[in-house]
């Protein structure tokens, strides 16, 4: 299912998510500085900055989990007053989530059918028949990946409105990890659900993707749809002999690849810079160091390197 489709299929038109000087300090440092977002129903949204951007503070106050300054409604719900209402609607699972490890998995599920009013334990049974998860088996004698596994089929089991994953995937193998996002847009995804990624595997995701959000130093410093990106956006691969004269068109960042430059540009004549070189569709990853590139570099390079 590509991006067009799924924009075709949200008409509701509703906003889930809108964000006014949205601003969080803890003491002296600023986490998120007056950011303005609006996302709507139907979208798949990531949202990728370096270690310490401010991913994980935004994410927490579109969940009441941390008091704001600033105008915000999630699913028309203020987080902070309105948390218990919100969360009726909202699934949520975090990269440092963790489950009782006394617990059978059919203790777990149990529970989860007797909290949750969305969740369905039909469809949780059908994720979890997919891993080698038993319902007799307890949390502690499984391994990292499949207490990972059994996490993400009792929050995809809950029909919520608003799916927020922060670093989903972490310690799954890369097997699981594409049956995962195969699964997202299959078999949860349906076009009116709104879906928020945060990942440092963002080449694995931004085929799913219908919008973009680049966070650093708790400012958005790019938010816009997928089309858009690939509309705006040309990374052009030149010889040394063409290299002066590419530059001249300012490009927006500079990279050296196996004896060829590849500059990557926005809003430029395409058909001008072809006659310099090969022009080729920025990957989310490579957009993203270019976007980041005045800030930290250490930093930059931590966002696809390591794990947060």
């Amino acid at each position: 299912m590509t991006p067009e489709i799924r924009e075709e299929q949200s008409v509701s038109g509703q906003m889930i998510i809108e964000a006014r000087g949205l601003r969080k300090n803890y003491g002296s440092k600023v986490a998120v500085n007056n950011i303005d977002v609006d996302i709507p129903a139907g979208r798949i949204v990531g949202l990728v900055g370096p270690n310490g951007a401010g991913k994980t503070t935004a994410l927490k106050a579109l969940l009441g989990l941390a008091d704001f300054s600033g105008d915000l409604k999630v699913l028309g719900y203020h987080p902070l007053n309105e948390r218990d209402a919100l969360m009726q609607e909202v699934a949520f699972i975090a990269d440092v989530a963790t489950l009782p490890r006394w617990a059978r998995v059919s203790q777990l599920l149990r529970l989860m059918e007797a909290v949750h009013p969305r969740f369905s334990l039909k469809q949780c049974r059908k994720y979890l028949s997919q891993t080698k998860i038993k319902p007799q088996d307890k949390v502690k004698s499984l391994s990292k990946g499949m207490v990972v596994q059994l996490h993400l089929a009792l929050v995809m089991a809950i029909d919520a409105r608003l799916l927020v994953l922060d670093e989903p995937t972490l310690g799954l193998d890369i097997i699981f990890r594409k049956q995962f996002y195969q699964h997202l847009l299959e078999e949860y995804f349906d076009g009116d659900r709104t879906i928020i990624i945060t990942t440092h595997q963002i080449e694995e995701v931004e085929h799913i993707l219908s919008d973009l959000i680049f966070i650093r130093d708790g400012n958005i410093v790019l938010n816009s749809s997928m089309d858009d990106i690939q509309q705006r956006y040309v990374e052009l691969m030149v010889t040394p002999e063409n290299l002066e004269a590419a530059r001249a068109y300012k490009p927006l960042h500079e990279r050296h690849v196996f004896g060829r430059h590849v500059l990557l540009f926005q809003d430029q004549n395409r058909e001008e810079l072809r006659e310099l070189g090969e022009l080729h569709t920025p990957s989310v990853a490579d957009l993203f160091v270019a976007t980041m590139s005045n800030g930290n570099e250490q930093q930059v390079n931590s966002a696809f390197g390591e794990a947060a």
